[in-house]
């Protein structure tokens, strides 16, 4: 962290003397700087579209009511609904948000969750109790916690936490039957694990262990002699992936999600009764399977497959070996699958590019669908939202048949005719992918200051196969980039698009890209903006929690190696700031863990060095990006500032 310091002090002392840099204001938990006045109306206009709200399920409770994640306030908290469209009772009251939360299944009568603190991610335990309504803090330090998995009895609750070593996750137990303090450590070896599931008669723990981004390994731990079994085991190359774990009802096998054996994620079974590796229960499906869950009574299955960014619902009768016939379901996105402890309804979270997330049950016997909450849109009503539309274009490289690669994507545009100035947005990651989900801040672009906005699935991204995920790894990290440039020339073929207007923006990984573009292609772009970006591979490599290192070190390379780390600071946004003479705007949460505030502060000190014009939006309480309302708001309307001003002809 030493150099860190270090570079934050030479960024401070640079921009203290640039010449171009202007008013450095603290405004609350807010460091303005270069930042001019927010302009009133559009401000007042943007306050409409995002009044809106979202609701996502969490889990069933006792009673038979249902645990969502909303805001009411400034963040999102807990709250409870006792029947379809009945008011939300809120449970939780706090200034940061509640991250994730599990209701005991027995036993114990509430939930744990998990909060940190002014974005640092160092999530700490809790458990609400639902009979007096009171709160206790079960774990403590500044520590990173997460994945609580209760037993089925709901006598213990598992987690993993690097307590013992800030750079290695431990699984730990804790018996919730007593008002003991204690934990008990279960792994303390060299290697992470996540616990994942405990079985049905509370003796086996599965366990998770990420090696790197595109391989894991399976465990079973006998949790009263802690012993470790991995399981499914590959005999050969390439790696293998696991995404998700569940046990059999009756114990005898193992659902998961993996890559073995194929090109994509796929449902399959291990039968733990016979030494053969799992087998497949979806290899017709050509996309990722991307969540999954099992009924207590072993009957139902339910998973969804990420189809081009579009999730699809099935569900199988297990006992009868059919799928199911479900009845319409708004497309979009689904997340957050959990059937009831009684096995007769399915639980999700449903959104979509022109629908807000909203909780829905499916009542299995009758097969039939009824939404629980209706998320209030503010003063915009649902018919100025515009939808997603996918398509893909053609880039540098050339596939199968001698034809260029295809990258997909996503567009929204406006109503009013255009042509329109456009705003690429490009999704972090790089593991991840652009979707088709609800987002406030896409539908002000397209219904007020007239934007269209693309969001492309540049190689790296997930959800089209491991081989397209492996496509920027390395040395290949800059062919990403060149896909930004193949879009920037697909936006000057279309007649509804101006390829005189268009600005780059992306967070975290999509913020390194947004000023990577800016270096390579500036003369076709007219800004850009940076939330939480990587500005040099070294530095970040260097300083992001150690954690997540090794992880980020088989992406991106590992920057202790020689021949590695020059070509890494060459790639780098810093070491090519000079060719960035677009207007700017770079916004940081000042306690992030993953790309620490430094790798901001030295871009703008770069770039202030060359003389460009950037404006600096941080916060002291926010991390990874900005999650409380006020400060995301604040941010938003600054955006919308900067973009009016460079989609002005």
């Amino acid at each position: 962290m030493r150099q860190a310091y270090i570079v934050l002090a030479l960024g401070a002392l640079l921009i203290a003397r640039s010449a171009d840099a202007a008013s450095r204001e603290e405004r609350g938990n807010l460091v303005l700087d270069n930042i001019p006045p927010i302009d009133a109306p559009l401000a007042d206009r943007l306050d409409g579209w995002l009044a809106v709200r979202g609701a996502s399920f969490v889990d069933f409770l006792p009673d038979g009511g249902i645990l969502i994640s909303t805001r009411f306030g400034d963040v999102e908290q807990l709250h409870r609904v006792a029947t379809p469209g009945a008011a939300r009772e809120q449970l939780t009251f706090y200034r940061e948000p509640v991250i994730a939360a599990r209701a005991a299944r027995a036993g114990a009568n509430g939930f744990v969750f998990l909060k940190d603190r002014d974005g640092d991610e160092n999530n700490q335990l809790y458990f609400y109790s639902l009979a007096d309504r009171t709160t206790r803090l079960l774990t403590k330090g500044n520590t990173l916690n997460g994945s609580p998995v209760w037993s089925r009895d709901g006598r213990r609750i598992a987690w993993y936490g690097n307590g013992r070593d800030p750079g290695i996750f431990d699984v730990y137990v804790r018996d919730m039957t007593d008002n003991s303090e204690a934990s008990t450590l279960l792994t303390g070896d060299q290697t992470t694990y996540y616990p994942l599931d405990w079985s049905t008669d509370n003796s086996r723990l599965l366990l998770w262990n990420p090696i790197s981004v595109t391989e894991s390994r399976l465990f079973v731990l006998e949790v009263a002699s802690n012993t470790l079994t991995e399981l499914d085991v590959p005999v050969a190359p390439p790696p293998v992936a696991y995404l998700s774990a569940r046990f059999a009802a009756d114990g005898r096998g193992i659902y998961l999600i993996s890559n073995r054996d194929s090109e994509f994620l796929e449902l399959r079974y291990l039968d733990l009764a016979v030494a053969a590796p799992s087998r497949s229960l979806s290899a017709h499906i050509r996309w990722d399977i991307e969540q999954f869950d099992v009924s207590a009574d072993g009957r139902w299955l339910a998973f969804t497959a990420n189809e081009n960014g579009y999730s699809r619902l099935q569900l199988l009768d297990l006992h009868n070996e059919l799928e199911i016939s479900l009845p319409p379901i708004p497309r979009g996105l689904i997340a957050n699958l959990r059937f009831d402890p009684a096995s007769s309804q399915l639980a999700l979270t449903l959104s979509g590019a022109d629908q807000p997330r909203d909780v829905w049950l499916l009542n299995l016997e009758a097969n039939s669908l009824q939404r629980w909450t209706s998320s209030e849109t503010g003063p915009i009503g649902r018919s100025s939202y515009v939808t997603a539309q996918a398509f893909s274009y053609p880039t540098f490289d050339v596939v199968a048949k001698r034809k260029p690669r295809r990258i997909p994507a996503f567009i929204y545009k406006p109503r009013k005719p255009g042509p329109y100035p456009v705003v690429i947005d490009i999704h972090g990651g790089p593991e991840g992918q652009a979707r088709p989900g609800f987002d406030a801040t896409t539908q002000f672009l397209t219904g007020e200051l007239g934007y269209a906005v693309i969001a492309p699935n540049v190689r790296g991204s997930t959800g089209y196969g491991r081989t397209y995920g492996t496509l920027d790894n390395g040395y290949l990290r800059e062919d990403s980039v060149r896909d930004i440039g193949a879009l920037l020339d697909w936006i000057a073929k279309q007649p509804d698009l101006d390829p005189k207007r268009v600005v780059v923006m992306g967070s975290s990984y999509g913020g390194y890209m947004a000023l990577a573009a800016l270096a390579a292609y500036g003369p076709r772009l007219r800004g850009g903006v940076d939330v939480v970006g990587i500005s040099d591979f070294v530095s970040f490599l260097e300083n992001t929690a150690n954690y997540r290192q090794d992880l980020r070190r088989f992406e991106y390379g590992d920057e202790r190696d020689a021949k590695m780390r020059l070509f890494l600071r060459a790639i780098s946004p810093r070491s090519n700031a000079h060719k960035i003479t677009q207007p700017l705007l770079i916004v940081q949460g000042l306690n992030d863990p993953r790309v620490p505030a430094s790798e901001s502060e030295q871009m703008v000190a770069a770039i202030r060095a060359n003389g460009g014009d950037v404006w600096y939006l941080a916060a002291k309480d926010e991390g990874h990006g900005f999650r409380k309302k006020a400060n995301r708001d604040f941010y938003l309307k600054t955006m919308a500032l900067f973009l009016r001003r460079l989609s002005l002809p």
